[in-house]
């Protein structure tokens, strides 16, 4: 047996347990590590600031309140403060799949502020009878709306942190690179065959459109993530909670989150209702489907060197092959493609858990706070990476591209107002079966003049985007 420094004793409703001595979480912790052995993932750094941050708007407002006595109500806090910081990070070791709702890693947060108070207090861990994790840490709170409130906190910050400042740095990245390639036509393709001419630079402004709509429709979903159900205890109706607590702790909590924040009109519906991580998610889903389209185009587009199409060149990042000498792979590209696909399946997770809920609570919201937080944070991480290490490097074949353009049959489309659609499909034909251009052919048949035929196979004109403006003026 272990020498009586190694370990306290803690009791709780089961029994007593040994502790490690050395351990700031507690008896209710240590059941939940022994409970689920699971994947060995522990929460997210961003969970956890999530949760500790609504520990310390509580402990501030119960203090407040007289709720809680004003010396442990500033010891709570000023251990959440060291933890935000990042002190006592490996404290937080319940695996990602654990107990219903979430009540685990409750306590482990409880129990971590609760010991750590204790030091500051001059006390010693687990002397619960001064400093509780129950009765003064979770004054006033349930898991119930304490985990629905982190997913929501949580989200936000992660939103903030990472993933939209990501979207940023790429969309002003595509729109630098359609500038630079805004002159270069290359040829459009549709069903992977042969299309009519388009700009490179327009590529790549098309892609920028498509993420700022997207971080558009994120920044609206995310506005469900904004109304609080915190104060609602154990069921919604807010029992063992000071009447003015509701109201004050969303107060606090946006004043430290820095976020206009409010209460939920209905704290039942806000514990209840899974619906605002399923509205992020869903467009976060949406983001992961296009982004994923945009890195296949990237590979196609600098695929070869030599049986491809090698339009542009992806910056090489790193030797491609094992066996092959001088091969380079589209890597970030084909990372983006997974990290997209790992998306799509969390929110195919989340849409499961969220309609799993029974009565008054949903049991599975440790899965929805995990898969929802890690993929804006894994969304966003691959963002910033695609951005600095592929899409601010990429070259443009200009030779490749025009090629390309001038020997597609697709050019045949522009004749059509001119020699019918019935000749120009036959142009078209003979043209792929003599190899003949389809200027020569069109000047053979006299179905038009030299002249009329360098007008209308313009390629810098045919590939242009009439403006907006100019498409809405009427003569």
């Amino acid at each position: 047996m272990a020498d009586n420094t190694d370990f306290r004793i803690e009791r709780d409703s089961m029994g007593d347990r040994q502790i490690p001595s050395s351990a700031y979480y507690g008896i209710q912790t240590l059941r939940a590590i022994e409970n689920f052995p699971i994947s060995g993932i522990k929460p997210l750094p961003t969970y956890v600031d999530a949760c500790v941050i609504i520990k310390k708007a509580t402990a501030i407002v119960n203090g407040e309140l007289g709720c809680i006595p004003q010396d442990i109500s500033q010891a709570i806090v000023q251990a959440a403060d060291e933890i935000l910081t990042g002190k006592l990070r490996d404290q937080f070791v319940v695996d990602v799949y654990q107990a219903g709702a979430g009540t685990s890693h409750h306590m482990n947060v409880n129990e971590v502020l609760a010991n750590r108070a204790l030091e500051i207090l001059g006390d010693e861990k687990g002397n619960y009878k001064r400093v509780s994790p129950n009765d003064h840490v979770n004054y006033g709170q349930s898991t119930n709306d304490v985990i629905p409130t982190a997913i929501r906190i949580g989200g936000l910050l992660a939103l903030g942190h990472t993933l939209h400042p990501a979207l940023e740095k790429a969309i002003a990245s595509l729109e630098s690179k359609a500038g630079e390639f805004q002159d270069i036509v290359k040829s459009g393709r549709t069903h992977l065959q042969d299309a009519v001419p388009v700009r490179l630079g327009e590529n790549f402004r098309a892609w920028a459109q498509i993420l700022s709509d997207h971080q558009n429709r994120i920044y609206t979903a995310s506005g469900d993530l904004m109304a609080l159900g915190l104060g609602g205890s154990a069921v919604g109706t807010g029992m063992n909670t000071h009447p003015q607590y509701r109201a004050r702790v969303v107060e606090v909590i946006s004043q430290l989150m820095e976020s206009p924040l409010e209460p939920a009109p209905h704290l039942m519906a806000a514990m209840q209702s899974m619906a605002p991580f399923v509205n992020v998610s869903g467009s976060l889903r949406n983001l992961a489907q296009d982004l994923a389209k945009i890195s296949h185009d990237l590979r196609l587009m600098d695929s070869g060197p030599k049986t491809g199409f090698k339009e542009i060149q992806l910056p090489p990042v790193q030797p491609g092959s094992s066996i092959m000498p001088g091969k380079y792979n589209p890597v970030m590209a084909e990372m983006t493609s997974m990290v997209c696909f790992q998306v799509m399946g969390y929110d195919n997770a989340i849409a499961l858990a969220a309609q799993a809920g029974q009565l008054e609570l949903n049991v599975m919201m440790p899965l929805i706070a995990y898969d929802l937080i890690h993929s804006i944070e894994i969304l966003g991480n691959t963002i910033a990476a695609l951005t600095e290490r592929c899409i601010q490097g990429i070259t443009a074949n200009k030779e490749r591209c025009l090629a390309y353009a001038e020997g597609s049959l697709a050019l045949v489309t522009a004749l059509n107002t001119h020699i019918g659609y019935l000749n120009a499909a036959a142009v078209a034909k003979e043209s792929l079966e003599t190899g003949k251009s389809l200027r020569q052919i069109v000047l053979e048949k006299g179905l038009m003049s030299e002249a009329e035929l360098a007008t209308v196979l313009d390629l810098e004109q045919m590939s242009g985007i009439v403006p907006l403006a100019e498409s809405r003026e009427v003569d």
